[in-house]
């Protein structure tokens, strides 16, 4: 068998597994001179086979390739897909089944707009989230001086952010008009730390003649990390757990709008209740009880909408926060100035808190009630002046004192009148005022802990630039796989079922090792990936099929994000009703890691594990837990009932001490594509044991689900990695084709993992 394309092409000894090039004619361009790669289409060359001598005819090799054609035509050319994907690079493969049959396996790798789209939608979402803050902030006046200080704090780190954000968001709208790719040696530019590194779909469609072909799906990507700031002083996860990332009291964003619309209501009735009692004044001193009754009851109606808004339970809470937190900052700056040796003299002596140190919870309810009180009395002095006037009560008791202000002993002249309510609305504005003063003051500490919280709350501005560009990268990479998955399963009722219910499960795979720089990266990347749990997905319909219709945008906060994915309008339309009516989709991402390298050698003899071995068992439990609620669910989804068996050797294979265990990967991905999961695959740069790790995924399902004959799985595993995809995939990184391997380097590698000679030598980058 012989297999001609339109550009000279090397053979490899094992001829039944040539690939056929689709990557033949792309069209000429130069790299730019930042390092980020130019985004290329491949367009596929013809192919034409020739008859051999065996069981294959010419006119079966003809309908392989006719089959191969009209899968392209098909699929690839489907709104979805060419919204999402750009820069493809295809290879074909003809391999030999168990059944003295033949698999036709298209493998293709492809670029995706989203690196760039994703990051900007971010950016621009945390920039507009900052400038409402320090917004927020700046409209607060008359703040006690910590709290002056701490709006100085917001508005400095607000601004700070903006600007960094809004620099970085311009750099990236320059080149995503020219590019879709971010290469691996472009990883530590600083402009570039929202977008991921050599992100790649990863895709395998296996056809038969007479069976519609299946398709596989990973997603290829360099580690989520921080390369910029390195690596010195640790990753995130160790990074933050040297921060007190809790000096703030937390108040939900619902919270926050009722403060807003609570200093909205003091501001607005504050001055009126005074207005109104500057007003009584004039018909108390005309002794008019008409006009005396009407304006009481303009004030009876405003104060009581007054107490109401200050009966708030909010009010009462942040009241208590602000005064736990003024006395815990007391016992702290008093603790400053003593020695350590003092303090720690100081520790076994310390006092009961005072009495009058003591919060009493109760003293805002007396607050606002004195209010009510206050306004009962000018409206018990009312009647008893109207009464005054009427003359005399026979059924009136005249053992009232006559030194209370609302028991007047003798008939009331005009001046009298005034004299006698004048008392009371100045208790009532003092009421009012001492009551707004304590919700207003409770208020502003809501918002500017919840804008603390928000910002200076989270650390120092490099680590909160560190946290959101790790989680853009993270966002990226499984916003693309969960597209591709949707593209697949858009026709499958019992996974649309699955997503509503239960949320999808993202399995993400790393291969860093636990030493040096590699550990910092996979401490960035655990955190970037457990951030990921705040994101929802949902589904909405598409304006139309064009591929600006149909990218994903970004809605939300930090705290609580959505990715919308719009579909075109037919396929919307079949969903179920739940999605179609904007059903959440919850994603649950798990993260295992198996050092694989020479540095993982020397940190399982010199160094510690421990991060990966944690990192591991947290989430074999979130994998367990996700199972178990799509057991009780939909019981009778997928492989449902073959998950038991699977988690129990992957408990086994978790708690294994064995070096260098890729079988805890080998089974994470088993579950994940049976619970219909995203596989995402990495490693430091996504292009160098990413690809071992991909290609010896794509033959495993070769020989597992479609009858790969055992015999040939070293040969065709070598296939695919010295003339598939992501040989193309080095190249366009470094220039080279040669995975950036040495022969020393690979002694330390599971034997799974090593590629063929020939394949590797070049420098690492």
């Amino acid at each position: 068998m012989s297999a001609e394309v339109s550009e000279t092409y090397t053979w490899t000894k094992h001829k039944f597994f040539a690939p056929w090039d689709f990557d033949s004619e792309l069209p000429s361009s130069s790299r730019p001179t930042d390092g980020v790669g130019e985004a290329r289409e491949a367009r596929a060359s013809e192919v034409q086979v020739e008859a051999e001598t065996g069981d294959k005819t010419t006119s079966e090799n003809k309908s392989l390739c006719n089959f191969l054609h009209g899968s392209f035509d098909d699929k690839e050319h489907s709104p979805l897909i060419r919204a999402v994907l750009c820069g493809s690079v295809c290879k074909v493969y003809r391999f030999p089944a168990e059944d003295q049959r033949w698999l036709l396996v298209r493998e293709e790798m492809s670029e995706t707009p989203l690196s760039f789209s994703l990051p900007r939608q971010l950016l621009s979402m945390l920039s507009l989230d900052y400038r409402n803050r320090e917004q927020e902030v700046r409209q607060l006046r008359d703040l006690l001086p910590h709290m002056e200080q701490l709006r100085c704090d917001i508005i400095s780190h607000c601004d700070h952010m903006t600007r960094c954000y809004r620099e970085t968001d311009q750099h990236l709208e320059a080149l995503s008009a020219t590019t879709s790719f971010k290469m691996s040696r472009s990883k530590s530019e600083r402009h570039l730390q929202f977008v991921p590194t050599n992100l790649h779909s990863q895709r395998m469609e296996v056809t038969s003649p007479d069976a519609a072909g299946v398709w596989y799906d990973v997603t290829t990507f360099g580690a989520p990390a921080e390369n910029h700031q390195g690596f010195k002083q640790g990753g995130l996860s160790r990074l933050m757990s040297r921060v007190n990332m809790n000096s703030c009291v937390s108040f939900s964003r619902e919270e926050s709008s009722r403060v807003t619309e609570l200093l909205d209501n003091v501001a607005r009735l504050q001055p009126l209740i005074f207005g109104l009692a500057e007003e009584l004044l004039s018909p108390c001193l005309e002794a008019n009880a008409a006009r005396l009754q009407k304006v009481v009851d303009a004030l009876t109606e405003q104060t009581e909408e007054f107490a109401h808004a200050l009966k708030d339970e909010l009010v009462k809470v942040a009241l208590s926060a602000e005064h736990k937190q003024t006395a815990a900052r007391c016992v702290y700056n008093c603790n400053g100035n003593l020695s350590n040796q003092e303090r720690r003299a100081s520790a076994g002596q310390l006092q009961p808190p005072r009495a009058e140190d003591q919060y009493d919870e109760g003293q805002w309810d007396t607050v606002w009630a004195n209010v009510g009180k206050s306004l009962g009395c000018i409206i018990a002095m009312m009647e008893r002046l109207k009464e005054k006037e009427n003359g005399p009560n026979p059924h009136d008791t005249a053992g009232s004192s006559p030194s209370s202000p609302c028991s007047p002993s003798s008939p009331c002249s005009p001046s009298s009148w005034q004299e006698h309510m004048l008392p009371l609305l100045v208790t009532l504005r003092d009421c009012v005022r001492e009551a707004a003063s304590k919700a207003r003051a409770a208020m502003t500490f809501v918002l500017l802990q919840g804008a603390a919280a928000a910002t200076v709350g989270r650390g120092p501005a490099l680590l909160v630039q560190r946290r959101q560009a790790v989680f853009s990268q993270a966002l990226t990479v499984v916003t693309c796989a969960f597209i591709m998955k949707l593209h697949n399963g858009l026709e499958d009722a019992d996974f649309l079922r699955q997503l509503h219910k239960v949320g999808i499960l993202a399995q993400f795979e790393g291969l860093l090792s636990t030493y040096g720089d590699e550990l910092g990266r996979l401490e960035d990347m655990e955190v970037g990936v457990a951030d990921l749990g705040k994101v929802k997905f949902v589904l909405t319909e598409g304006k139309s099929d064009q591929s600006d219709d149909l990218l994903p945008t970004l809605a939300g906060t930090w705290c609580s994000l959505a990715v919308k994915v719009p579909l075109p309008p037919e396929n919307f339309s079949s969903l179920p009703q739940e999605l179609r009516e904007g059903h959440p989709i919850q994603l649950h991402p798990v993260f295992f890691n198996i050092g694989i390298n020479q540095q993982q050698s020397l940190a399982e003899r010199f160094g510690d594990s421990s991060l990966q071995e944690n990192l591991n068992r947290d989430s074999f439990d979130l994998v367990r837990a996700y199972c178990d609620r799509l057991r009780d669910k939909l019981p009778h989804t997928g492989d449902a009932e073959a998950l038991p068996e699977l988690l129990s050797a992957f408990d086994s294979c978790v708690e294994s001490k064995k070096k260098k265990n890729v079988e805890v990967l080998w089974l994470a991905s088993m579950i994940c594509r049976k619970v219909n999961g995203l596989r995402l695959t990495s490693c430091k740069s996504g292009k160098d044991r990413t690809a071992m790790s991909a290609t010896l995924e794509q033959c495993v399902l070769l020989r597992e689900k479609h009858g790969l004959d055992p015999r040939h799985f070293s040969a065709a595993l070598d296939t695919m990695r010295r003339d598939g995809c992501r040989l193309e995939n080095v190249q366009k990184n470094i220039g080279c084709k040669k995975f950036a391997f040495s022969g020393v380097q690979l002694l330390s590698f599971p034997k799974q993992y090593r590629p063929p000679d020939g394949t590797y030598g070049h420098a690492q980058t």
